[in-house]
């Protein structure tokens, strides 16, 4: 995954305005990065392997003066990080640069047609092979861009987001999309377009979501949007996004991630909020309970919010939800049919996985209920019910708010359709929403007690390179998103699996001092096993933690932190941000940067 910008001026210098832009977006990849400018007629092309800051003092790329220009940060698909490998990639004539979120699946084909016809290729990766099939349309067969992107559509194969300046003409940045996200912004002085939306939320508010087989091109105050060589209206399509710039910036933090560990009861109220007045709640629970067969599919941080929710949806609403990760879908598309649900989980609504399980079920003729913080993004599109949740903007690679509200969503859905299945009344569900509304105190009041206890214990653990993470029924679907976090931002190996597995064969890793951390989630009756669990444990020789709730309080453990009382629905609201908070803290006493952990991406479009 990689992210693009684009910005022209009538008269306005952009090379600040790309520089900050391309910043913000640099939780997409970051192992190099790259700019085009037409400068006096000619393409300036500037890229290296490494951070964006790096690039732009190696380069002095804020020394030059342009209206129009493009930018990449890169996470490597094709062809190591380089310098020849980063973006923009050029035509042999030097006319045309292009940058591009994807990959084109059929470029060896399309390179050894160019290579044949004399064509010189620099990189490894599959992006070149765009900016010399557009030289042989627009300089050799003397076409328009427009009638060359065109025709560039139906021939390529895969996913892109392709952006592109071309020499002669000096105020138009052009695009093409498929699967990958494009969005432009409407604004009366510039030309604007990129992978997301923060890096363009200063410019403006008003934005458009390309589409599949959409092309075109942005110039000052106007954009130009084609689809199968006709025009496209795309005003009715714009979006007002209510983000400041302030929601994108660090905030004084010196990390997003903490910043967005903290911002998590604001998250919380925003969703809840939001939640009170979505009549979709109701319409995606009357389709979960007129269905047969429901499915909940994610990845990474979503599917273990969309395990979570099989669990409330057993505790609620008398059905179990078969929750799978989305790369796996193949497996299960074959048993949905017109009266199956697929509930799809995805923070970006672009990820390739999900959005590829998506299709596969609605080819089956499955409803899709989606759930999103970004609107209008593809995997909304293509669904028939969405609940969006309202995070805000998440920039750290790591998932924190976004996580927590989508778990607040599920169990507003599941407490609907446990009502609609006649479980309990109506009076009954507004108690069972109300409870929820404490969701955002909760998360506050576990942050207050948590951090003096969570920065000695990381002090403790910081020097460790394995660990066990386990609970019991709910706490085992808490502890498989923690060990992700913790593997994530601080590369210690945690492993989550559920307490009650450890004589099954992975306590024969314990040895004296080895870390073990339980988390203690209600039902009470577990309570008695979990501490069994630590004694276990603690007989082998390990350093067992308990982060928990007010039920664990006889509990021994040689570290016990607790956070709140005994409730099973707020459980994930006192105890999850503890355990992100160590993974914050972790990373950090360890020298990493757990804003940008190595091979990996914020939103992962490509497969």
């Amino acid at each position: 995954m990689c992210g693009i910008v684009g910005i022209v001026s009538s008269n306005t210098n952009v090379v600040p305005l790309l520089v900050r832009s391309l910043k913000r977006l640099e939780y997409r990849g970051y192992d190099s990065a790259g700019f085009a400018f037409i400068i006096e007629g000619k393409l300036v092309v500037l890229k290296d392997k490494g951070y964006i800051d790096h690039v732009v003092k190696k380069y002095n790329v804020l020394s030059l003066y342009s209206n129009i220009g493009i930018a990449h940060t890169r996470w490597a698909t094709h062809g190591q990080p380089s310098k020849i490998n980063a973006h923009p990639h050029t035509d042999c004539k030097g006319l045309i640069a292009v940058v591009h979120n994807g990959i084109i699946s059929n470029y060896l084909e399309l390179k050894r047609q160019l290579e044949e016809k004399g064509h010189v290729f620099k990189s490894e990766t599959d992006t070149e092979v765009i900016a010399h099939i557009l030289e042989e349309y627009i300089i050799g067969e003397g076409l328009t861009p427009l009638q060359a992107l065109h025709k560039l559509v139906k021939i390529l194969k895969g996913t892109y987001a392709v952006a592109l300046l071309y020499a002669n003409t000096p105020n138009r940045i052009y695009f093409a999309k498929n699967v990958s996200p494009l969005i432009l912004a409407v604004s009366p002085t510039y030309g604007l377009l990129s992978s997301d939306i923060p890096s363009l939320i200063e410019y403006s508010r008003k934005i458009v979501v390309v589409e599949d087989g959409e092309y075109g091109f942005v110039e000052p105050g106007n954009i130009v949007l084609y689809k199968d060589g006709r025009p496209v209206n795309w005003r009715p399509r714009i979006h007002v996004v209510n983000w400041s710039v302030a929601d994108i910036e660090k905030a004084g933090y010196p990390h997003f991630m903490l910043k967005e560990i903290m911002e998590q009861p604001r998250a919380l109220y925003d969703t809840y909020s939001g939640i009170l007045a979505d009549e979709n709640v109701v319409r995606a629970a009357k389709l979960i309970v007129e269905s047969s067969k429901v499915f909940v599919t994610g990845a990474g941080t979503s599917y273990h919010a969309g395990l979570t929710a099989t669990y409330y949806f057993a505790r609620v609403a008398n059905q179990l939800p078969h929750a799978f990760i989305s790369s796996e879908a193949e497996l299960y598309a074959d048993l949905a049919s017109e009266d199956t649900v697929l509930i799809a989980i995805s923070q970006s609504g672009e990820t390739i996985d999900t959005l590829k399980a998506v299709r596969l079920f609605k080819k089956r003729g499955a409803k899709i209920i989606a759930i999103s913080n970004v609107i209008g993004s593809a995997i909304p599109r293509e669904a028939d019910i969405t609940v969006y949740t309202r995070a805000g903007p998440e920039i750290g690679v790591a998932a924190t708010k976004t996580y927590l509200t989508q778990i607040l969503v599920l169990q507003h859905i599941a407490f609907h359709v446990g009502f609609l299945r006649g479980l309990y009344s109506e009076s009954e569900l507004k108690n069972y929403i109300k409870l929820l509304g404490q969701a955002p105190k909760a998360v506050e009041q576990s942050l207050q007690r948590a951090s003096p206890h969570i920065n000695r214990l990381a002090m403790r653990l910081h020097r460790e390179e394995h660990m066990y993470i386990l609970g019991r029924l709910l706490g085992a679907f808490l502890a498989l998103e923690a060990a992700l976090k913790i593997k994530e931002v601080s590369y210690i190996h945690a492993e989550a699996y559920p307490a009650g597995e450890s004589k099954h064969g992975p306590i024969a890793l314990v040895h004296q001092g080895f870390p073990t951390i339980f988390i203690g989630t209600p039902p009470a009756h577990i309570v008695e096993k979990i501490a069994s669990n630590i004694e276990e444990m603690m007989s082998r020789g390990a350093f067992t933690v308990l982060i928990g709730l007010s039920c664990y309080e006889d509990v021994k453990a040689n570290f016990k932190l607790l956070l709140g009382p005994c409730d099973e629905y707020l459980a994930p609201y006192y105890i999850m941000p503890a355990l992100q908070l160590l993974a914050y803290r972790l990373a950090v006493l360890r020298g990493y940067d757990p804003d940008k952990p190595r091979n990996l991406a914020k939103t992962v479009t490509v497969e």
